[in-house]
Order: structure tokens, then sequence, then C-alpha cells
């Protein structure tokens, strides 16, 4: 497959490649380009000349394209989906969701940009500007730098891409090496639907190649979903050239279950937040923290309901539970339990790796002292089972940690729930049900280490905008 490249499917310019491996059978799938700076350089410069053009059209015919490419995307929906669970790795009822949110998440930023409406400010508001009239519009940031994770590709494509390209700005895609192929469709078929040539490009950088796009002074905004070590990496090349970043970092959410939590609920949730694509989530659920008193009671059913889940081949239409992204991925979440166990953790469900699998686990008699209570980000399905005594402590378990993604609370009581959930240092907050909640619509985004900005309906058109007043001096005069 190659390059999406100033509206033509393009090589490297030095000619490499490198292959995209299954990880769930490690065959090589396909091979994509591996671009270098200079292709990245050449994208920029195509893109920055396309923008400007972009940016004149009306926003009802730009969305007048998107609704041509989401029929595409609907009568390729299910080779989207094959492709997705393939190089994935995540289950194939799991991969066809995703693309189904492609219509939800383009959608909803279609109809958002649409009503975008200038601001005014009247003559007379302020002591002596009794004549002046100032009209505050917003003006696309220009080449937007689009960093997207393995994880859900097609998600965070719909986050970045959509509101880019609604806003009048000129998006280059750079997807995880270990999962290009679905994006690489994605961005042809906006091409397909009459997109402007270099209006959307896609390239295929290794990790380090694509700090020449953060580093390019002709970029106006850098998006990035990632781990902290590359956002922060990421913020020190951006700050260079004072380019805008938009960060969705890492998270080691906690989950709390109160003294007076619905154990039953708590477990279904578990299941859900903590299961699904594997738990390579940023939001899903990671510190499970029970209350003493219902700690057994959790643990053992949490056994019991994960034990039922189908664990096995993505392909298939049963398997609940896939493989991780890589073997990598799966050595690194093996050290990781292995390293809780060492810390007083003991499995009583799982922890066993088979190449790029690694089987649901459950860990109890974690404590609150081990690393993963605090900043060990296990991107895996295991479940570190934390007691604690009363809310308070909950709270000071949960707020230990540098990161700040999300977070959810358990309690019959919701006026106790809210109080805990007020407290918690975090971007979002789930009361009775897993902090895996990410809608379309939200401001989604976290405090601490886990990132800067929100992504979301609700306030990504202003993350791709720049502010600009146009005074109307002495207009009532």
């Amino acid at each position: 497959m190659k390059m999406i490249v100033d509206g033509r499917q393009a090589d490297s310019l030095s000619g490499q490649t490198f292959d995209v491996v299954a990880p769930a059978t490690g065959q090589v799938i396909d091979s994509v380009p591996k671009a270098n700076e200079e292709d990245l350089r050449l994208a920029i410069g195509v893109a920055a000349k396309a923008q400007k053009e972009w940016a004149k059209v009306p926003a009802y015919k730009r969305v007048a394209i998107l609704e041509v490419f989401l029929d595409l995307v609907e009568a390729q929906k299910e080779s989207l989906a094959r492709t997705l669970s393939a190089e994935n790795g995540k289950p194939i009822n799991e991969a066809r969701a995703e693309i189904g949110n492609i219509r939800i998440g383009f959608s909803a930023f279609m109809e958002r940009a649409k009503h975008l409406y200038e601001s005014v400010v009247p003559a007379g508001t302020e002591a002596g500007q009794d004549h002046n009239l100032q009209i505050v519009t917003r003006e696309p940031v220009g080449v937007v730098a689009c960093v997207i994770p393995f994880n859900f590709p097609c998600d965070l494509f719909d986050q970045k891409v959509a509101p880019a390209l609604l806003t009048g700005n000129a998006p280059i895609v750079l997807p995880s090496s270990d999962n290009p192929l679905t994006l690489l469709r994605l961005t042809w078929l906006l091409a397909e639907a009459g997109l402007p040539a270099g209006v959307c490009q896609c390239l295929t950088a290794p990790g380090a190649v694509k700090a020449a796009a953060v580093a390019d002074p002709r970029v106006g905004l850098v998006t990035l979903t990632g781990s902290t070590e590359v956002g922060l990496e990421t913020q020190k090349l951006a700050a260079a050239n004072l380019t805008k970043t938009a960060l969705e970092l890492g998270g080691n959410d906690a989950f709390i279950v109160l003294e007076d939590g619905d154990v039953d609920l708590a477990v279904e949730e578990l299941v859900w937040g903590r299961m699904y694509n594997s738990g390579q989530v940023c939001c899903a659920s990671k510190r499970f923290l029970v209350h003493d008193s219902l700690k057994d009671e959790f643990a053992k059913k949490a056994v019991e309901r994960i034990g039922r889940l189908k664990f096995g081949d993505p392909a298939s239409e049963e398997t609940q539970v896939g493989c991780l992204i890589s073997e990598k991925a799966a050595v690194t979440v093996e050290a990781q339990v292995k390293r809780t166990v060492q810390e007083g953790g003991r499995v009583v469900l799982g922890g066993k790796r088979e190449g790029a699998f690694y089987e649901p686990t459950v860990i109890v008699d974690v404590p609150k002292t081990a690393e993963v209570a605090k900043d060990l980000e296990i991107f895996g399905p295991v479940v570190p089972i934390i007691g604690f005594a009363d809310d308070d402590e909950a709270v000071a378990i949960a707020n230990q940690s540098i990161f700040g993604l999300s977070s959810c609370v358990f309690s019959r009581d919701y006026k106790r729930a809210w109080k805990v959930a007020a407290r918690m240092e975090a971007g979002a907050a789930v009361i009775n049900g897993a902090s895996f909640f990410r809608a379309f619509e939200q401001p989604f985004g976290g405090w601490k280490h886990s990132g800067l900005g929100t992504e979301g309906v609700m306030s990504t058109f202003e993350e791709m905008t720049r502010v600009k007043t146009i005074v109307l001096k002495n207009l009532t005069a």
C-alpha cells in the first residue's frame, strides 16, 4: 500500500519500505513506504499551499465532500473492519464498531461546523468604544500534524481529521507504524470523495521521523495522542516555534468501588472498561480500588466473569479478547505483572503470555505502595485490585498518580459518589460506570501528565483555529 501525498498514491523518496505484520499470526499483511524527513518536508510544503485554497471553500461545500466520503466508507465498511482487525489484533466485532464510529464522529463535527458563528462586540459596550464595532472570527491554523496511535486509529482519525478539514486546515495524518493500513485507505477515500489534492495526506513515517513535522515552522498545530514520554518530547520541539499543541497522553485511571457500591454492576463495567481492545485504552480503568469489605467478593466475581470471556483469534466472530498490538507489547505487560507480584500482589487468574497474546489477568492483595497503584500504566488486560478503608483513602490513592486522564466511582448514593468524583484529579469522572467513556460530543482530555487541551465536538474547533478581531472603527459615528 502506498502513502497519500498531493492527491496521489506515492512511494517514499528513498524507495525504502517496511512490513506491516498481523500481531495474531506474525504474518506480513502488506508493505508500506518508509518516509523520511525529506518526505515530510515535501508533504508539509504541499499542504501549506493547498490549505490556502481549501480555506476559501464554503463550509457547506466541505460538508458535502465529507458526506460523499462517508458513503464510500459505508460501501467498504466490512473490508475496512477486516483490515483494522488484522493489523491491530482487536476482535472483528470491535473493529466493526470502530468503523461504524466514523459516520457518528464525522457527522457530529459536520453538523457543528455549519453553526460556527462569528461573535460581535457591539458599539458602546465599553466606555470609549461608542462608535466601534468589533467582529471576532476564528481562522484556520494552517497545516495540522495529526499523530495517531495504534489502539484506536479510526476513532482518532475522526477526532482529528474531521474538525481539521471542516475549519479549513490541511491535516497530515501520521499513523502508527504498527498499523497504518486502515488510515491509508481512509485518506485515499477522502481523495476519491473529491477532496482537493494536498488538503489531506497520509505518510508512514517511523516514530522518530515524525519529529520533523513537529519541528517544522510551517505546521500550525500538532495534535497528538500517545504516551506521556512522546508528548513531553513533542511539547519541547513545538516550543521552539511556539507551535500550538493538543496532547492526549497516558493514563492510570482509578476505578473506585465504595462500600455501598453495586459489586455486580462494577464487575460488568470492569469487563467493558478493562478488557475492551485487550486493555489497550488510554482511559481504560487500570487501578481497581475496592473497599476492604468488598474486595474479596469483587475479586471472586471478577475472576468468574472474566473467565467466561472468549479469548483468542481476533478474526473469529466469537472472540471477545484478542491479542496485543505486538509481541513486544505483550512482553512489557508480562514484565509489569511480574513486578506487581514482586511488590506484594498475587495472580488469581491468567498471568501467562504466548506471542502477542496475554491472558486476561486478575491480581489481588496489591498494596497501595506498589508502582501500579501510582504511575505504572499497564497497557493490557490486567486487573490489579487494591483495598482501601474509607472514601478519603480511596481518593488519596487515586490522586497519588502523576496521571489524571479519567476516573470512576461506584456507589448507590449519588451524592456521595458526586463528592468523590469532584475530588478526583482527572479530566473526567464517571459515576457508576467504568472510566472508559468517550462520547464524540464531550471535551475529552487529561490533567497533570495526561495531556494538554481537549478533543470533542464541543471543543476541538477552538483547538483547530486562531482568534482574529476585525474592528470597524467609527462605524456608528
